[in-house]
């Protein structure tokens, strides 16, 4: 078993930049403050992204037309999905495994700025199981 973490690096120079808007603006705002506040600190630390990337859904092999949209693609392999609530729930986790579905990337990070005290953050990483 691999114990290397899938882009060890760029996650944690990603999510440092998430601890950097959260330990400035701390809990409390809407989602779309952390957004704009952290496409800004992405920019200081030179990490590329694109926000709001639009991607396609197929169902086998054919374009549904309707779109998932992430809050954050970094690295053009990493996507990043902000939250503003009190904690994460199942809902959130089976958004973000969908999205890894949808763009096939391997890491998704699930980064919470509304939990009180602390950065709520998860890691997802994509892996290719079969079920029976």
């Amino acid at each position: 078993m691999n114990k290397d973490l899938v882009y060890k690096e760029e996650s944690y120079a990603i999510v440092g930049a998430c601890l950097e808007v959260y330990n400035i603006m701390g809990a409390g705002f809407l989602e779309g403050v952390y957004q704009k506040c952290l496409e800004h600190e992405l920019n200081l630390r030179g990490i590329p992204f694109v926000p709001q990337k639009r991607i396609s859904l197929l169902y086998k092999g054919h374009d549904i037309k309707q779109d998932y949209i992430p809050d954050l693609v970094c690295y053009d392999k990493i996507v990043l999905e902000l939250k503003a609530v009190s904690a994460l729930n199942d809902e959130f986790r089976c958004q973000l495994l969908n999205y890894l579905n949808a763009t096939k990337f391997e890491l998704g990070l699930l980064v919470n700025f509304g939990h009180f005290k602390t950065l709520e953050r998860e890691r997802f990483v994509l892996t290719s199981q079969k079920t029976l």
